[in-house]
This record gives structure tokens, sequence and C-alpha cells, in this order.
């Protein structure tokens, strides 16, 4: 098995473990790179007929679905592959 790639395994229960505690807290620097989601998803819903608005709801819940799991992804790889290239230079110092 190789740990560069996205599994379900000891370092992914490790990412999910860090993002429950540490990731948890944000700072006041950390909440001004969010996305509000849900503010924008209320502007946009009170600017279309109500017709429409079950359609568009559905549609900008599956985006948020799509865009968390997109950035989650991306986030675990990124930072794994870091771990990764970490360990092997830790055991290159060991190598003779």
């Amino acid at each position: 098995m190789s740990f560069r790639e996205v599994n379900d395994d000891i370092l992914k229960e490790f990412w999910e473990y860090r993002d429950q505690t540490e990731f948890a807290f944000m700072t006041k620097e950390d909440k001004k790179h969010m996305i509000y989601f849900d503010e924008i998803t209320d502007k946009i819903l009170n600017n279309i007929p109500k017709q429409n608005r079950k359609f568009v709801q559905q549609q900008l819940n599956k985006l948020d679905d799509n865009f968390s799991e997109y950035v989650g992804y991306w986030s675990e790889k990124y930072y794994r592959n870091g771990f990764c290239d970490g360990v092997q230079m830790m055991c290159g110092c060991f190598e003779e």
C-alpha cells in the first residue's frame, strides 16, 4: 500500500482527528477567508422567481457538496504527500 494514495488508513484517521480538533478552531484571519455559502445561497434565492427556487436550491446544495468534497480531497492529498516527503527525508538521513 502506498501512503501517497488517498485511502482509508492511519493517515486518513489522523486527518479526520485534526479536522475535528485543531482545524475546528478558527482565528479571525481564518474567518476572513471563509466561503460564506449560506449567505450567498440566500442572496441568490431571494433574487429568483419563486417557481424556480426549489430547483436552484437543489443545484446550490449539490455545488456546496461537490466543492466540499473537492477541497477535502485535494487538501488531504497535499498534506498526505507533504507528510510522506518528510518521512522519506528523515529516512534518508539514517541510510548508510
